[in-house]
């Protein structure tokens, strides 16, 4: 069911309420009164020529309307053209690699284009409607998403219209919030199968959903965890804290287990009195920790508590996992459990080089052998776990995240076979309309992820798509990887049992 009503005083309601429940169902016990303090956006640490006569960019932040029974309008004041201090960037400065997956997700519409019809095929499982016409974001409600997923998705997608103005062209599309891809690719194989295009979260090998960075990167106010922006600073901080050299030789999970078999399926790896399996494992109840504010589950304390662990292990849930970046992060060595599904970026990495591939299938006893090898192998251990926290930190700095944004709409909107324009039903969105409502936490959340002003300079240039031969020789050094992993292993639980 859409929006029924095109009128302004409609959408604020629509968020008003959606904030109120969110804020009902868990109370994170923030305050409502925040300053406005983002910074104009620029990738700092980019090496740029800067002309120190430029004068600084204007900035604008939110303009809301206080008032009783005030409608809260979207204000023409922000620029709607992008005008770089930058422009000629792009020319020595490309994406990072991953961004070649944009090519690859977009493939199944390479030949046939995208029609209206495809797009209205996909709304059974999409939780909106996107509209984007003359730099200017619309949208159709049809269900609501788990928790402020879709607010924060749509926010993030406002933010980016604020870094690059007027540099989308016009586009239409449908998004799925839910955790399990939505669009499976075993009901659209032939030369006219025609898929319906969907962006969504992750995806896996059974599956052609557009992927598409989640809504954690602006803040997950339901479990108190910050806009991306602002924690990998603190991140980056904390793994300076601690000597590499005084970490603990264990690995350390913390998670909710009960959303998927294969993390309860984990638990059984813990150390007991009749097994050692060199792990650490706790259990996440984010009820408890609602009630408690959050102590004892702050992503910056976590990480520096991995800061005292040689090993942090990754599983996914019930699809990805939100945690995957922050663990990746924390200069520990990351223990990978096998995953089915992929998000955005993780394509970008490799095992033995970013990551310890750990077997789905025998989850105790290849972790056991990854922390044996990694103590016989401590250089090998920090140069990955130091290669995992430079992509994260370099490749996946909220810089590259507009811009993997900006590039897949952008080649997605080459693909549209007509020309999208603003239903009845669709409504207007601008940061104002989302953020001057909000309240506690959520509020909080945007105003720290809110872009101030347009960025400098040009998004990165967009990699070419993988040679397919490129490609399959891609995937088997990553396979081999893997495999040599295991042979390892079979060597050494071998060699275990002889002595036994």
């Amino acid at each position: 069911m859409s929006l029924s009503s095109t009128s302004i005083r409609s959408v604020v309601r629509w968020f008003s309420f959606r904030l109120k429940e969110s804020v009902l169902a868990l109370d994170t016990r923030e305050s409502e009164s925040q300053i406005f303090v983002t910074s104009a956006y620029s990738k700092k640490s980019i090496p740029t020529t800067t002309n120190t006569s430029t004068p600084k960019r204007p900035e604008f932040p939110l303009q809301c309307i206080e008032g009783i029974n005030v409608t809260q309008g979207c204000p023409r004041t922000y620029p709607n053209t992008h005008d770089p201090a930058n422009p000629s960037r792009p020319s020595n400065l490309t994406c990072p690699s991953y961004f070649r997956w944009i090519h690859e997700d977009l493939r199944p519409w390479k030949e046939t284009g995208i029609t209206r019809d495809m797009i209205e095929r996909a709304h059974m499982t999409a939780n909106f409607k996107l509209f984007i016409v003359d730099g200017k974001a619309y949208i159709e409600k049809y269900r609501q998403s788990v928790q402020s997923r879709d607010m924060f998705t749509l926010w993030g997608i406002l933010q980016l219209l604020r870094v690059y103005p007027g540099r989308l062209p016009d586009l239409e599309l449908i998004f799925s919030c839910g955790d399990l891809p939505v669009i499976p690719s075993k009901k659209f194989r032939g030369p006219n199968a025609n898929p319906p295009p969907s962006f969504h979260y992750c995806g896996d090998e059974g599956s052609l959903d557009i992927v598409f960075p989640d809504w954690s990167f602006w803040g997950w106010p339901e479990t108190n965890i910050k806009p991306w922006g602002s924690l990998l600073q603190i991140i980056k901080e904390g793994n300076k804290r601690t000597k590499w050299e005084d970490r603990v030789p264990y690995a350390y999970w913390k998670g909710n287990p009960t959303v998927a078999r294969t993390r309860m399926d984990l638990l059984k790896c813990n150390v007991s009195d009749k097994n050692d399996w060199n792990t650490h494992l706790y259990i996440q109840n984010w009820k408890q920790e609602s009630k408690h504010g959050f102590k004892d589950s702050n992503l910056e304390n976590q990480c520096k508590h991995s800061n005292f662990v040689l090993y942090k292990i990754y599983i996914e849930g019930n699809a990805w996992s939100v945690s995957e970046k922050y663990i990746l992060a924390c200069d520990s060595m990351t223990l990978y459990v096998r995953p089915r599904y992929y998000d955005f970026f993780t394509r970008g990495m490799e095992p033995l080089q970013h990551f310890w591939p750990i077997r789905d299938n025998s989850k105790c006893t290849s972790l056991k052998f990854a922390v044996e090898w990694g103590n016989n192998h401590k250089d090998k251990v920090k140069a990955i776990g130091e290669a995992a926290s430079n992509f994260i930190q370099e490749d996946l700095k909220m810089d590259y995240v507009y811009d993997y944004m900006f590039h897949v709409l952008n080649e997605y909107a080459k693909l549209l076979k007509f020309k999208p324009t603003i239903p009845p039903n669709a409504v207007e969105l601008c940061s104002e309309k989302m953020a001057c409502p909000a309240t506690g936490t959520w509020k909080k959340f945007m105003v720290e992820s809110m872009v101030k002003s347009p960025s400098d300079e040009l998004p990165c240039t967009l990699p070419p798509p993988y040679d397919p031969l490129a490609l399959r020789d891609l995937l088997e050094r990553k396979a081999n990887s893997t495999r040599q992993v295991e042979a390892w292993e079979n060597e050494y639980w071998q060699s275990i049992d002889k002595k036994q």
